[in-house]
């Protein structure tokens, strides 16, 4: 399957500010550490640099899924560094890999909705616990970074088949 990339999104560490919505950015520098520039204070400070999440991936078809319930998010909206295009949500688990230009990533576990959405300026605090609820199982899909490199706009993106295991292995 392939794809094309809707936007690339980053958020550098800016004192005073939240970490959403991230801004759209032409290109991204993309390693093992994530995308360089990209600030994520949950995990650099709690999960210290965890390489499972370097980078956030979400699909323009969830996106689309939420538009429809009434929920008006963009991408960038969900912290995700990269929105993809033309790629089914439901083709994204662990396991299955995304060749996007020269970067390499494997999706490693979902990303779960936490309360950070809350200054998303339509959500607030009084919205913010059904907005939860409706990104429960639908926050986008973390990926570790199998080959780095530079990512643009114009990169290419398909979805790979997750390997099948080595025989005798678990």
């Amino acid at each position: 399957m392939t794809g094309y990339l809707v936007q690339l999104s980053s958020k550098p560490r800016t004192s005073g500010e939240h970490g959403l919505p991230k801004r759209a950015v032409p290109e991204l520098d993309i390693s093992t550490n994530g995308a360089a520039g990209d600030y994520n204070h949950y995990r650099t400070r709690t999960l210290h640099g965890d390489p499972d999440q370097a980078i956030l991936l979400v699909t323009q078809d969830l996106l689309g899924q939420l538009n429809a319930e009434g929920w008006p998010v963009a991408p960038g909206h969900l912290g995700e560094n990269l929105t993809l295009g033309d790629i089914r949500e439901s083709a994204l688990r662990p396991g299955v890999r995304l060749q996007v230009g020269q970067v390499l990533l494997e999706v490693s576990k979902a990303c779960d909705p936490c309360d950070e959405l809350y200054t998303l300026p339509y959500i607030g605090s009084v919205r913010g616990p059904a907005f939860l609820r409706a990104t429960a199982g639908r926050r986008g899909w973390y990926a570790r970074v199998l080959a780095g490199g530079r990512v643009a706009l114009v990169s290419s993106v398909s979805l790979l088949p997750a390997p099948c295991p080595e025989p005798g292995s678990k």
